[in-house]
């Protein structure tokens, strides 16, 4: 092999500037809400994965882990897992890992396989909240990111996602 084939890339091509700050734009915005939201109503609505599911929501729209059934029903499935096995297990690193693997197997047995959802259970695991972090932050922060993903998406190409709700 010589240094011009080592160099070449298979990589896709880099999106358009004006998917890209579109992508930025969408992101920012869902962020920025579900913060503003955390403010206005003293209660925590910001978590991680969310940032994650932007990153599928606005810089990945045609993927199956991107679609509204996908993100509300991965982090729903996720979190109640991880909710279930707090109370029975308790906090442990073990018990971190069994929700991870039994939120893996119950998002793909649901159709709701959402990737950034897999860190739900290690965040209730370790922060050990009530059951009602299901409606807030969690259905209604992926709610956001959906709405926000719906707009963005249709602005940038009208119909195109989501591809399917349900």
């Amino acid at each position: 092999m010589n240094i011009a084939s080592l160099l070449k890339s298979n990589a896709p091509p880099a999106p358009s500037l004006q998917f890209t700050m579109m992508s930025f734009a969408g992101t920012t915005i869902a962020i920025a809400l579900t913060g503003w939201l955390s403010l206005a109503s003293g209660t925590p609505w910001l978590m991680a994965s969310f940032g994650a599911s932007c990153v599928l929501a606005f810089g990945l729209p045609d993927s199956p882990l991107a679609q509204p059934r996908n993100i509300v029903g991965g982090h729903l499935v996720s979190t109640l897992i991880g909710l279930v096995v707090l109370q029975a297990l308790g906090n442990s690193w073990w018990s971190g890992a069994l929700a991870v693997g039994l939120a893996l197997v119950a998002m793909q047995q649901t159709r709701t396989l959402h990737a950034p959802a897999g860190a739900n259970p290690l965040v209730v695991i370790a922060s050990g909240p009530s059951f009602g972090v299901l409606f807030t932050p969690v259905l209604v922060g992926s709610l956001v990111v959906v709405a926000l993903a719906w707009c963005v998406n249709n602005a940038r190409s009208r119909g195109s996602y989501p591809k399917y709700w349900l």
